[in-house]
């Protein structure tokens, strides 16, 4: 299988040697399979990622407490070794993404051929946008990141405020700002804008390999490109495992709040309720196997179906927690937060806490890697998923539009849910109406012990069931555009060929992936597979933005010459072409 594009003589093009830049690639062969089960699929990216997914779930189910002992010594040692990686990095990308918006000769550059239009209306891209990769989270974070900070922060530890008092309210909200602000949205920025720049605007197939062929040219139709998607899948995978942990927990504490059974939840030893094994088990195989169905059903029949319930599930909570919420405080907090967070952005995205040997810095140490290294660790193993889906809707659009769209128009969202949803559940703690009552609550039912104490009972019964309701779709959602993407990638960027079984294998293997390290070692097992799952993309991650600047750069310099820049226009270079032998294509 190639792409569509120009023949592959013209890499090494320039007419007549004239110009001092050669055209760009606008060809990638990747390999393919032509018939049996692996139809459409390229078998050297497929199985070993089917492979190492596979000893994953073995490990975790046949050797437990091997694999919790590996994970606990990895959690102490490479994390924290890798933890300035992670958080140098998103700082990289996010000033990445201000160059390529402030530079006006690039931000003109579109995504797709000059002059093209962009293919969805603004106001349904930004309605996509905002459906990618926020769902889950706004449910589970929107009251539990705030509450957390609230009870500890690195200003608490340090012993500057006391804990749960008025004055933990201001940082609380810049670390939780800057966890769901420009850090992830830039990572996923990034991503898409890499893939869709090559795959719209020089005909590349839509794929994470073909981001990198600006800087490695038709290299990544081998072994190295192989492994860069392999590496995509498996990252993906774990990621929107993380994502799905947090959306099962929660979902079973909501069917619980709302009386299908005391069986659905267990007390640990520590006395906190959490989801017991057979609920797990009971949700995973509802949850994956209905995400499974709606992925065979096709994308108009199953994503677009739910993503237009969620949306009007979500603004509808939104709405609820404006009027009968803390509305007022809400919005005093979006504002003093938002701007708290842009002043503070520069020192808090490049600070990293050092353990010299004291309590509070090992506690500085122990929070970052819980909350900061975990966020970053879990955009860049989600940005695959996300990249893909934002590649494939901003055909048409140019840089800046697109990078200011994506940074900004999802970065408010979430502030805006944090600020309204988790600064009710501030405000009734502060007020002493919840007494810790919601504070002190497991993350995952923290947002129906808030509507518990907002509501009357029936109400509450009534908006909590609806909760259930938007966290099944979502969760669904999710899980259903994780599997066609990783179908996606596996495919070389095509959705043609035989898919069936490829679906069910990968729903089945999320579902394991997700039950198997909740029961073994709950939310933690996943978080460290995870953290250590996103380092290998990390590496392709930065090579992403190294390469799309380097593409962007030297399309100007194309065309400061009269060399072309897209596919189409590099059919009409051949006829005129010579072959100088010193010309490389990049």
């Amino acid at each position: 299988m190639t792409s569509s594009g120009a023949d592959p003589k013209v890499a090494e093009q320039s007419s007549s040697g004239d110009h001092p830049i050669a055209p760009p690639l606008v060809e990638l062969e990747i390999e393919t399979h032509d018939k049996g089960f692996y139809d459409g699929f390229s078998r050297e990216v497929t199985i070993p990622a089917k492979i190492i997914v596979s000893l994953i779930i073995m490990w975790a189910i046949f050797f437990p407490v091997n694999a919790m002992e590996t994970l606990a010594v990895a959690n102490s040692t490479i994390i924290s070794a890798f933890s300035g990686w992670y958080v140098y990095l998103i700082a990289f990308l996010v000033i990445s993404s201000a160059v390529l918006v402030l530079i006006p000769q690039i931000g003109s550059l579109r995504i797709g051929a000059p002059g093209e239009k962009p293919e969805f209306s603004r106001a349904s891209w930004f309605s996509m946008l905002f459906g990618a990769g926020i769902g889950i989270g706004m449910l589970t974070f929107s009251t539990g990141e705030p509450l957390a900070h609230f009870a500890n922060n690195p200003d608490i530890i340090r012993g500057t405020i006391e804990a749960r008092s008025t004055e933990a309210v201001r940082p609380a909200y810049i670390y939780t700002f800057l966890h769901w602000g420009f850090g992830a949205w830039c990572t996923y920025a990034l991503v898409g804008l890499g893939i869709g720049y090559v795959a719209h605007r020089r005909g590349l197939p839509l794929t994470i390999r073909s981001s990198l062929a600006p800087l490695f040219g038709e290299r990544m139709s081998g072994l190295p490109g192989h492994a860069v998607d392999v590496v995509a899948v498996v990252a993906t995978i774990l990621g929107v495992a993380y994502t799905l942990a947090f959306g099962v927990e929660q979902f079973v504490a909501g069917l619980y709040r709302i009386g299908f059974g005391d069986w659905l939840m267990v007390a640990g030893s520590d006395g906190v309720l959490t989801a017991s094994t057979g609920a797990i088990i009971i949700a995973l195989v509802v949850l994956v196997g209905a995400s499974t169905l709606s992925a065979l059903s096709g994308v108009g029949r199953g994503i677009k179906w739910l993503s237009n319930i969620n949306m009007a599930l979500s603004f509808g909570l939104l709405g609820l927690f404006a009027l009968l919420g803390s509305g007022l405080y809400g919005l005093q907090l979006m504002g003093t937060a938002t701007w708290d967070y842009v002043v503070n952005l520069p020192v808090q995205s490049l600070t990293l806490f050092q353990d010299d040997g004291s309590e509070v810095a090992g506690a500085l140490v122990d929070w970052q890697l819980g909350w900061t290294v975990m966020y970053w660790a879990w955009w860049i193993a989600f940005a695959p998923f996300v990249g893909m889906f934002i590649a494939r809707i901003s055909r048409g659009r140019t840089i800046r539009e697109y990078v200011l769209g994506v940074a900004l128009v999802p970065s408010l969202m979430c502030f805006i849910w944090m600020a309204l949803v988790g600064g009710t559940a501030i405000d009734l703690e502060l007020s002493g109406v919840a007494g810790g009552t919601i504070v002190d609550a497991p993350m995952a039912d923290q947002l129906f012990a808030t509507l518990a104490l907002l509501l009357e009972p029936g109400t509450a019964a009534i908006v909590s069931g609806l909760v259930v309701v938007l966290l099944m779709t979502y969760l669904i959602t999710s899980a259903d555009s994780a599997i066609l993407i990783v179908n996606t990638i596996n495919g070389a960027g095509d959705n043609e060929g035989s898919r069936r079984y490829h679906i069910l294998f990968w729903g089945t293997a999320l579902a394991f992936v997700v039950g198997s390290m909740l029961i073994l070692g709950g939310i933690e097992a996943i978080r460290i597979t995870m953290i250590i799952g996103a380092l290998p993309f990390s590496l392709v991650l930065a090579a992403m933005c190294a390469s799309i600047i380097k593409a962007v750069v030297f399309d100007l310099i194309r065309q400061k010459h009269g060399v072309p820049t897209t596919a189409e226009a590099c059919e009409n270079w051949e006829a005129e072409a010579a072959t100088p032998k010193d010309l490389a294509r990049t």
